[in-house]
């Protein structure tokens, strides 16, 4: 076990605050880690490095700092100052759920601090803000794909149209050329007519020669006669 060195803990956090104050938060993290690095479960220097680093956007870092704090301290002034910060860092992430809930850890630990329930109240609010932002991208995006399926059904219904129209152009000429055929050829009446008629004329003709052919022997005849 690392044994604690209570005066370099002093002065490193000591370091450290002036130049926080400094705002040089990159070298107020390396004091504060020095302090830390001389007494692992001081809270006071886990706190100070926790809120050096949030000063850097380094916001996991600086959670996990806070949480030391938190677990190394019975001190609920410290503990709330430190939920306070974790529900600020929550805020800075969008996560308004979380940092509600970190916020209301801090008023448990110290409920007359105004700025927690203040960040209280703007969390709830911003978290309202977004659900409802994300319920109207919900209700715009299934819109959306309404409106896109409902495309691609009349569009999928004007290609079946265009096809069913391009099949009825393409029998018309057949239909056509069916008709022409119909229209050029003899039907079974007409075709017996003309049989008919030839036939008629087969016995005319027949008649015409039967009576030629008995003139021809009556002037046969008469001939012998004379």
């Amino acid at each position: 076990m690392k044994k604690v060195n209570p005066k370099q803990e002093r002065n490193s956090v000591r370091g450290g605050n002036k130049l926080y104050n400094q705002e040089k938060y990159v070298e107020s993290e390396i004091e504060y880690r020095k302090a830390v690095d001389a007494n692992p479960d001081s809270p006071l220097a886990a706190y100070n490095l926790g809120n050096s680093l949030f000063r850097q956007q380094k916001y996991n870092d600086a959670r996990a700092e806070y949480k030391n704090a938190i677990g190394t301290t019975d001190d609920p002034a410290l503990q709330a100052k430190a939920w306070h910060n974790m529900g600020n860092i929550s805020m800075q992430e969008q996560n308004y759920a979380q940092s509600i809930e970190e916020y209301k850890n801090a008023l448990r630990r110290n409920p007359n601090d105004d700025e927690t329930r203040y960040n209280l109240r703007l969390a709830q609010l911003l978290l309202k803000k977004q659900q409802q932002e994300q319920q109207q991208d919900q209700d715009q995006q299934q819109q959306e794909q309404q409106q896109q399926q409902q495309e691609q059904q009349q569009d999928k219904q004007q290609q079946e149209n265009k096809q069913n129209n391009q099949d009825k152009q393409d029998q018309q000429p057949e239909q056509q050329q069916q008709q022409q055929q119909q229209q050029g050829g003899m039907s079974k009446e007409n075709a017996q007519q003309i049989l008919d008629a030839m036939q008629e004329d087969e016995r005319d003709t027949q008649e015409k020669v039967q009576k030629a052919l008995m003139q021809q022997q009556q002037r046969k005849k008469t001939d012998k006669e004379w």
